[in-house]
């Protein structure tokens, strides 16, 4: 009778993929609300069936498989090769379970089945579009985080003539949009369009992490297959106007004070283009980073980038700085973008023993630098709920959220970041998540694991 059972089970599952493949969308709908149907049914008929003492727990797997099928059609995700060849493959082991009288695993294994077919598709680094993206952040203006598209874990969607092209990375079945679109800005509107048609044929959801207010609006006004998307502030851009910063004033004492500390003990600097580095001089810088035990960039994906030094960015800066014996002491790299007028901060680094202020003193030397060679922006870095540090009366939550972003601050610092960035009294635009309130938690894991889990340096 058990071999009967299985018999009939995938004799119905090989209808149902045929069904599938070939239903286009205007059965779409009768198709779900049918399986649905015949889910409910047999959740019913198993728990009636267990009450009159018959085991029959292999309905209500099969009705499990049938919604996650239902669920996964709903969301439009494509059924693939690979997926029929994994559920095939949990059929088969489901039968042999139930073969060898282990029902539960037989169960599990059944109605695990609809969810390995419908599993979202993730989305393959491309770093093969390297000079594309290259071109297009050169051209890209007033985007601080344009240069972080170069970061070779993500993935790319360009328009009809590569005049514009979004950065993203598909995991758990949302696509995360990194930043703002880069290239024409005359052509982000059709971009977001067309990227929206795109990720709803995948069976993705969108999450925007770090949009710009402009595009935060164009993001909700254009992505027509994904209504809903909510604006959540968490942040602004840090970025110092080059034409308009000095150091005069009550307000840059503490920053006056940090650059003269350096000075006292003898630190210069240097600018000079990442590909001019020699192989000692990488070595040195390399043996800075390897001080911290934090690996070399292993982690991140909206705002900081990989490949460190080696290189495979176009265009990056380096400023250098040695103390009174000239050995280098630290460093910062920089992206560069609007045809080589705006720059933007990587992470930075510096000696364990390395003096105060050397960082403020790198940037503000950069500054005179810029001014000499016809850069006009700088962008320092993303300050993360700048408000939530800067206001010294909170409210009750205000005050619980401040605690919680406390807690966190060993592994990512936000409070220190803030204090340093409020020196150059240069805070800019704000900068937003969007999301959908359905999707928060799995949106979420994805952002989450996205920009802190490690990931494998293999391009």
């Amino acid at each position: 009778m058990r071999d009967e059972n299985m018999a009939v089970r995938t004799t119905g599952l090989t209808a149902y993929r045929e069904t599938v493949f070939t239903a286009g969308p205007s059965t779409r709908v009768p198709l779900i609300g049918a399986l649905v149907l015949g889910s409910l049914v047999l959740v019913w008929a198993a728990e009636r069936s267990s009450r009159e003492g018959t085991d029959h727990g292999w309905f209500l797997a099969v009705s499990v498989a049938g919604l996650f099928v239902a669920r996964g059609l709903h969301l439009r995700r494509p059924i693939t090769l690979p997926h029929l060849t994994a559920a095939t493959i949990v059929l088969v082991v489901a039968n042999f379970s139930y073969r060898a009288e282990h029902t539960t695993a037989g169960f599990f294994f059944l109605a695990a089945s609809g969810l390995v077919l419908m599993a979202p598709q993730g989305s393959k680094p491309q770093p093969e579009q390297l000079t594309r993206v290259a071109e297009l952040v050169r051209r890209t203006q007033l985007d601080p985080v344009a240069p972080f598209a170069l970061h070779s874990s993500k993935s790319y969607f360009f328009n009809a003539d590569s005049s514009a092209a979004i950065a993203y990375r598909a995991r758990l079945g949302i696509a995360v949009v990194a930043g703002d679109p880069i290239g024409d800005k005359q052509r982000f509107g059709e971009l977001v369009s067309e990227f929206s048609e795109f990720t709803s044929a995948h069976g993705w959801r969108i999450a925007v992490l770090g949009a710009s207010p402009e595009l935060t609006q164009l993001w909700q006004l254009r992505a027509f297959e994904h209504r809903g998307l909510h604006p959540i502030p968490i942040g602004r851009d840090v970025v110092v106007e080059v034409n308009d910063f000095d150091l005069v004033g009550r307000r840059f004492r503490n920053l006056r004070q940090a650059v003269s500390r350096t000075r006292n003990f003898g630190v210069t600097t240097e600018v000079l283009p990442e590909v001019a580095l020699t192989e000692p001089q990488r070595e040195d810088l390399l043996g800075i980073v390897d001080e911290w035990g934090h690996g070399r960039q292993t982690r991140g994906f909206s705002m900081i980038l990989d490949h460190l030094l080696d290189g495979r960015h176009p265009g990056m800066l380096v400023v250098l700085a040695r103390d009174e014996s000239g050995q280098v002491v630290g460093f910062q790299r920089y992206g560069v973008s609007g045809n080589g007028r705006e720059l933007s901060l990587d992470v930075p680094w510096r000696r364990r023993d390395a003096p105060n202020g050397l960082d403020e003193r790198m940037i503000v030397d950069l500054v005179e630098y810029a001014r000499a060679h016809g850069i006009t922006r700088i962008s320092l870095a993303f300050a993360a709920f700048p408000e939530l540090f800067g206001d010294q009366e909170r409210s009750r939550l205000g005050q619980l959220a401040y605690v919680a972003v406390r807690l966190g601050d060993p592994l990512i610092r936000l409070e220190s970041l803030y204090r340093f960035l409020r020196k150059f009294n240069s805070f800019s635009d704000k900068r937003f998540v969007l999301i959908r309130w359905r999707e928060v938690l799995i949106a979420a894991v994805a952002l989450l694991t996205l920009e802190f889990v490690p990931h494998r340096h293999e391009y």
